[in-house]
């Protein structure tokens, strides 16, 4: 019988957890089956994960189909509803040996056909920590869940309220990755300036990420993921001064450049507070590099507004973009708002993009004649500290870090011998 075939959708984490997954499942000795591991950020990631369910029926007509991940887990009678599905297991469900165990021998009929219990009981996030998610980079899960309600996110439904894995469990972990090789450490959340509240003294992201570097002497590079800006602490930013085994690229959950549309998504920063944690960071770290995710669209968003988002990309000095146009989620106080028409979302979050472009351009050209320090994936491409991707003229040694000329760019990627 064949292993599990995993299919994930949407972000980093949730392709950390299908690989957990992949180990529960193997451990179990579950066989044969498809699992679709989906994403409900937006309506159109839900539909890409019906879609893809489709797909996969028609391809295996006799494949069990398992769908988990959080639109699994915010809406799991759409799943149910569809004849091509097997099983629909929530997001603390696929998490659980058990739950991979009662699968077996007979996938059909063992337990009921959806498992989802309530999110947000759950009160810890540690116990399927996995060793290795990348070749070169690894992807350590140090938190999952948000206490915050944004009005247009859902994702607190997908993953239940904010819980940190402790300290000391993250550095043996990454001592264990390091020890097998790994040249980079990523730290991931859903919302990982909220790490350490739930824990004893209620230590900040920023007391972590000293941890880190302190105990680990051998890790070449750790970086951090997506961040609320609002709540960097002061550790955190003694790092980002200090430490240059921090890399200098920061992803900030930004979603606005107005004032009121960020009050109306409910969101704990304004447009000064967002351009003063650039500036700041930038003054500590000159050559730190900021992406950010920004929604184009918002209900009752006028051209005044979306102005401010367009000025954002320049007076933060951003260089990559993720632009969401605004998709309304059932259950979330934004879709009660007055709405925008598609036309003219999809409108604005072209815009974005197009200014998106023109400042990554910017940023790749300013690399060239620089030498960087580059971690190679493979023979041909790499990524910078600041996570710039290069490719390369000639074969380099793969899983390394290596010093490169910058000769030129594609408009996407720089270029290197």
């Amino acid at each position: 019988m064949s292993a599990p075939v995993f299919h994930t959708l949407g972000c980093r984490l949730n392709a950390y957890e299908s690989e957990a997954m992949k180990e529960l499942a193997e451990q179990a000795g579950v066989h044969g089956a498809h699992v679709v591991n989906t994403c409900a950020v937006t309506a159109e990631a839900v539909r890409k994960a019906r879609q893809e369910i489709r797909r996969i029926r028609r391809e295996n007509p006799d494949a069990p189909i398992i769908v988990t991940g959080c639109a699994a887990q915010t809406e799991p009678e759409t799943f149910a509803a569809m004849p091509e599905v097997t099983r629909v297991i929530g997001n603390t469900e696929k998490m659980l040996l058990a739950t991979w165990n009662a699968m077996v021998p007979d996938l059909i009929g063992t337990t009921e056909r959806v498992q989802v219990d309530d999110i947000m009981s759950v009160r810890e996030t540690a116990g399927h920590l996995i060793d290795g998610f990348g070749r070169h980079r690894a992807y350590v899960q140090v938190q999952n869940g948000c206490d915050h309600r944004c009005t247009f996110c859902i994702i607190p439904f997908g993953r239940g309220n904010s819980r940190s894995v402790p300290a000391g469990v993250v550095v043996d972990q990454i001592k264990r990755l390091v020890d097998k090789g790994f040249l980079e450490v990523v730290l991931t959340g859903v919302d990982l300036t909220s790490w350490g509240a739930d824990l004893p003294g209620e230590p900040r992201l920023g007391d972590l990420v000293m941890r880190i570097l302190r105990l680990v002497p051998g890790l070449p590079r750790l970086r951090i993921s997506s961040i609320d800006s609002i709540e960097a602490d002061e550790n955190l930013m003694r790092a980002i001064a200090t430490e240059p085994r921090l890399m200098p690229h920061l992803h900030l959950s930004l979603q606005h450049g107005d004032n009121l549309i960020l009050k109306r998504m409910k969101r704990r920063h304004n447009r000064d507070d967002a351009i003063r944690f650039c500036n700041e960071a930038r003054s500590l770290r000159p050559d730190i590099v900021f992406g950010a995710d920004i929604i184009a669209g918002f209900p009752t968003e006028t051209e005044t507004h979306f102005d401010n988002s367009l000025a954002l990309v320049q007076d933060c000095g951003l260089t990559f973009l993720h632009v969401f146009p605004f998709s309304p989620r059932k259950g979330t106080p934004a879709a009660r708002m007055p709405q925008l028409a598609g036309p003219l979302i999809r409108e604005r979050a072209a815009a974005l993009r197009a200014v998106g472009e023109t400042a990554l351009t910017r940023h790749l050209s300013a690399q060239i004649g620089q030498t960087h320090r580059i971690l190679t994936e493979s023979p041909r491409m790499g990524r910078t500290e600041q996570f710039t991707e290069v490719r390369f003229t000639a074969d380099q040694p793969e899983g390394a870090i290596i010093s490169a000329p910058i000769s030129g760019h594609d408009g996407a990627a720089l270029q290197a011998g």
